[in-house]
């Protein structure tokens, strides 16, 4: 017998604000009836954690748990130690301090964000109102990146495809994608004011924090750009995102019974 139960992970940070918005788009998530769910984080919130959400599931009977991993790209390096200390894969590709967690449950493991049409959504509705004229004006996408190759390609992979996503929705001449590691984010914006267009810098992250509140706006200090430091969050569709995972990881356990 099956009973599947929904374990929802995210990064987790020391500022509750970050928290409040997560734990809110879950709380508006519509989820299928009387099937437990747990939104837990990988650091920074103790009583919350990853192993307290496998124990407090399986504490309720959860035979199988659809773990949604919220985070916005696969070259995460975060999305690789956590599909390895959730048995998903047998060894991480990068070294990890995670230990394997203690579970019982079969795991049917979701995906990040990388390119998809609800965050599309989300980016251009927190940059639309600085836009004056859209065919003078590009949408650049930035993100944190990384500065392992294998994780950098994941995450080009995901952001390049989300921009033309972004590009298709916003009517802007264009869509393009800048990541802080490695930087890219000065030499995109200079090269698009250069061509005459009005930059509008929409930054990829689910809440406000250092990245968005000082790393962007000190690399931006000087260049020509409209920037109001907006978050994915709170926005509507988040919940419409996760209850589509929801649904993903269902079908696939199904087929796999």
């Amino acid at each position: 017998m099956h009973k599947p139960g929904i374990l929802i992970i995210s990064h987790g940070s020391p500022e509750s604000e970050w928290m409040r918005w997560i734990d809110e788009a879950v709380e508006q998530t519509t989820f299928p009836a009387d099937m437990p769910v747990y939104s837990s984080y990988l650091d920074n919130v103790p009583g919350r954690l990853i192993q307290n959400g496998i124990d407090e599931l399986e504490r309720q009977g959860v035979t199988d748990l659809l773990v949604i991993p919220l985070f916005v790209s696969s070259g995460s390096t975060h999305i690789d130690e956590i599909s390895y200390a959730l048995g998903v894969k047998e060894a991480p590709d990068k070294e990890t301090d995670l230990e394997p967690f203690r579970i019982t449950a079969r795991v049917h493991f979701g995906y990040p964000v990388d390119d998809d049409e609800d965050i599309a959504h989300m980016l251009w509705d927190k940059v639309k109102h600085l836009s004056e004229d859209p065919t003078r004006e590009i949408v650049l996408i930035v993100g944190h990146g990384s500065i392992h190759g294998g994780f950098l390609h994941r995450w080009v992979k995901g952001i390049a495809s989300l921009s033309r996503r972004v590009g298709a929705i916003s009517g802007t001449a264009y869509a393009d994608y800048a990541l802080l590691n490695p930087d890219s984010l000065i030499l995109k914006t200079r090269k698009w004011t250069k061509r005459g267009y009005r930059v509008l810098i929409a930054p990829i992250f689910l809440s406000r924090g250092y990245f968005l509140n000082t790393v962007i706006p000190r690399r931006l200090e000087g260049l020509s750009h409209h920037y109001v430091g907006e978050a994915l969050l709170p926005h509507p569709r988040l919940s419409h995102w996760i209850q589509r995972q929801v649904d993903v990881l269902l079908e696939q356990m199904t087929v796999t019974k």
